[in-house]
């Protein structure tokens, strides 16, 4: 493996979404921030979700992974789409790195910005309310986990769309239902049965649900069914993406 031609394509991905930091890694943060205060204050004294643990407390964990997972795939799928259509991408296949290389860097620099931008999130927020931890390396390994899935589906996205708004589309019909609809916000036991079954065919479910139980040590289903599928989904996107990088969809046609 060429270690230093991954070390600079991955700084180089470091790099642009640091020199606007204030979009990339503040702006999501304030957005975090504004759903938390909204939603704490309208429904901390209508919701009680786990015995002992307050609506506002259970929010948090929600939001913070929500935010990384939302930041992952943002930063592969722009750098991608970007290096597109600006024309630059063909200084990068140029170079002498294999696809197994152009995959690690893109996710490792997109498990970066999801995990700053989460953690972020919980910094501020736990100003407001105490939040106990039950398995930090729980946490560790859901956020490192999640964030690579997403950072996998940004590279598909970004390898498939086109245009601007073709990205734009997948971002807010796919990644945003899915994450808003994973339980972010509520339990799915506060759902009907049918919608309670069809919340466990999101993938997003587990990766919220799993990492809240780091937090607390209750969750709504077993959190190893929760790492399982997320291994499974990382597995699939993964093989996917190497997939379409070696044959160049894309990218050389």
């Amino acid at each position: 493996m060429n270690l230093r031609g991954l070390s600079v394509l991955l700084y180089k991905e470091l790099l642009r979404f640091y020199k606007v930091w204030l979009q990339t890694l503040l702006a999501p943060i304030i957005t975090a921030l504004l759903y938390f205060l909204v939603f704490a204050h309208a429904l901390e004294e209508q919701v009680q979700v786990y015995s002992g643990v307050s609506y506002t407390a259970f929010l948090i964990p929600g939001l913070v992974m929500m935010s990384i997972i939302q930041n992952a795939f943002a930063n592969s799928s722009s750098s991608l789409i970007q290096s597109k259509v600006t024309g630059n991408i063909v200084f990068v296949l140029l170079s002498p790195l294999s696809y197994l290389e152009f995959f690690l860097a893109f996710v490792l620099a997109s498990m970066v910005r999801g995990v700053v931008v989460g953690a972020g999130v919980c910094l501020v927020a736990v100003l407001f309310v105490s939040l106990p931890i039950h398995s930090a390396m729980i946490l560790l390994g859901f956020a490192l986990l999640s964030s690579a899935v997403l950072g996998s589906l940004g590279i598909i996205a970004g390898i498939w769309a086109e245009k601007f708004d073709q990205l734009a589309g997948f971002q807010n019909f796919v990644v945003l239902p899915l994450s808003f609809l994973s339980g972010v916000f509520y339990s799915i036991h506060s759902l009907p049965p049918f919608w309670q079954a069809v919340s466990h065919f999101n993938p997003f479910f587990y990766m919220i649900d799993g990492f809240r139980y780091g937090f607390f040590g209750v969750s709504d289903v077993d959190p190893w069914l929760s790492f399982g599928v997320i291994a499974v989904s990382l597995c699939l996107l993964a093989a996917i993406t190497l997939f379409l990088l070696k044959s160049g969809y894309k990218l050389r046609h």
